[in-house]
Parts: C-alpha cells; structure tokens; sequence
C-alpha cells in the first residue's frame, strides 16, 4: 500500500478535493487527504497525505505558509477577489510608494473578518453557501499573523505583485481587501499563488501529470514533514517494544522539545515529546 507524502503543484480550476480524488484513481488508495486548502481559483503548493501518512496531516496544517498574490486596486468584489461580482470601481492614483508606505500596518499579529465567501461554519452551515442566498451575517474578527509583506513588482496601472508570509488561517483575499480599504480606492485579490506550505516549498512540488507517470515513486516519507525535528534512534529492542505499546520511554541528556523517534533498524515510528527524562508519543507512524 502506499503510503507517503506528495507535493502537489494545484492547477488552476482544480478544488483541493479534485486534486485528492485524482490522486485516490492514481495510486489506488483511497486514505488520501490535503493540509491547507486552496480556492479553485489559486495555484501552488498543497501538501497531499497518503494512506498512514495522513495521520499527520493535522500538524502539516499548522504551520506558516507564503504566497505570491495579485493585488488590483480599484475594484472591489463580494468574493474579495476578481472571480466575483463586481460591486465598486474606482479610478486609481495610488503610486507604488503609497501603497508600500501603507502595508507596515498589515505586517504583524492583525486582524481579519473573515469572508462570507468562505467555508468557516455558522449553525452547521458554512458562510459561503450563504453568501450565495444573498444573506449576510457578523462574523468576529479573528487574530491573524503577517510575517512578511512586501510589494515585487507591477504589471499594469493598480496591478501589483506581493509577497506574504503567513500564519494558519489568513485570508489572502482579505488582506488585499483590507489594504485596498486603507488607500481609499478598495482592492481585490486578482491572483494566486502558494510557494511554500508545511515547510515544502514550490521547488518540491510536482504536477498532476508526472505522478500520473511516476505513481508512488514521488511519495516522500511520512517523517519529511518533521525535518526541522532532531533525530532520536532508540537503541535496543526493549525501547522499540514500549515505544509500540505506547509507553514512554527513557532517555536520559536531551532537551525538552519534540522528536523523531526511530527504531534500532532506523524506522520511522512517531513523534515524541521529551519530558522529564522520557520520549512521550504525540503521534505513532508505525502500522499500515
């Protein structure tokens, strides 16, 4: 069975779900799930969990992510981005110094209102089914973390290439909203595109048609998600035992912090936690 996982560079007008159920057809496995989802309209890195692999998916889900987003001033969207309708046009006579002079006031924890165009739930339905009855309803600002923002370039008069670095839960489309807001003359998000997402990079990633071609041999193992851990190999079959039934197991001279913990023949068997002279598992690997 397979088991691993995949960098999947997203075409355009793919859900992340296509993207997952082209995948199950592929590699005939149908344990298959994503970390991160991207609208059909975006592009880029989505990390896609194979068989036992999307046992971590919860933690590939966590971490920051980077895009490069198409701002265009001028317009403003129901949708926060230029798939939706248009509901303001505005001439534009902002210069590119203007608007970097306004983004420092996005950089750092912020906050955003989420979208009515979005898949956050209220009363067992989500928003954007919502949106598209025509309703409307308040929606609490949520704590959000820009890491870095920065202008790249320009393509046209109010068109502009930015780069962000991100917390969980950003709103890219929101955040070209809101910076539109802040310059007086609205913005939406005209493009999308994610270089970097779990810590895999657009470098990575590969596309639909070569793992159509190649299948499993462009799995990654389950334990690439957690490089920037230290190594932990336990030394005698002992260890391995409490390990696999679940019990901690003692290791003396580390420091606190979490672990990959493999077994004497340098299998991959779970994340630990260090904690008072024992490994403690977070999440076992081992098993199909």
């Amino acid at each position: 069975m397979p088991n691993g996982i995949i960098i999947i560079d997203k075409p355009a007008g793919w859900t992340s779900m296509d993207v997952c159920a082209k995948l199950r057809g592929i590699l005939r496995e149908r344990r298959i799930g994503h970390a991160g989802t991207l609208d059909p309209m975006a592009t880029g890195v989505l990390p896609v969990f194979v068989g036992a692999a999307t046992r971590a998916v919860e933690f590939a889900e966590k971490g920051d992510k980077e895009y490069l987003a198409g701002l265009r001033l001028g317009v403003v969207t129901n949708t926060q981005d230029t798939t939706g309708e248009i509901l303001e046009q505005r001439p534009v006579t902002i210069s590119r110094a203007e608007l970097e002079a306004v983004l420092p006031r996005f950089t750092g924890l912020i906050e955003q209102i989420p979208p009515m165009f979005s898949a956050i739930k209220r009363d067992g339905k989500k928003l954007y089914e919502l949106a598209r009855r025509g309703q409307e309803v308040e929606r609490q600002p949520r704590p959000v973390t820009i890491h870095a923002l920065e202008v790249l370039g320009q393509s046209g008069e109010g068109d502009y290439l930015l780069r962000v670095l991100c917390s969980k839960g950003t709103y890219v489309r929101t955040l070209c909203h809101d910076i539109g807001a802040a310059l007086g003359c609205g913005g939406c998000m005209s493009s999308l595109r994610r270089t970097m997402a779990a810590g895999f990079s657009i470098q990575e990633a590969v596309t639909l048609e070569q793992v159509q071609e190649a299948g499993e041999q462009l799995l990654r193992p389950v334990d690439s998600l957690f490089a920037d851990r230290p190594a932990f190999r336990l030394a005698t079959p002992r260890q391995e035992h409490l390990c696999r039934n679940g019990n901690p197991v003692p290791a003396l001279g580390l420091t606190a912090g979490e672990y990959r913990v493999y077994g004497p023949d340098g299998v991959f068997l779970c994340l630990s936690r260090w904690e008072k002279g024992r490994l403690v598992s977070i999440k076992n690997f081992f098993g199909g």
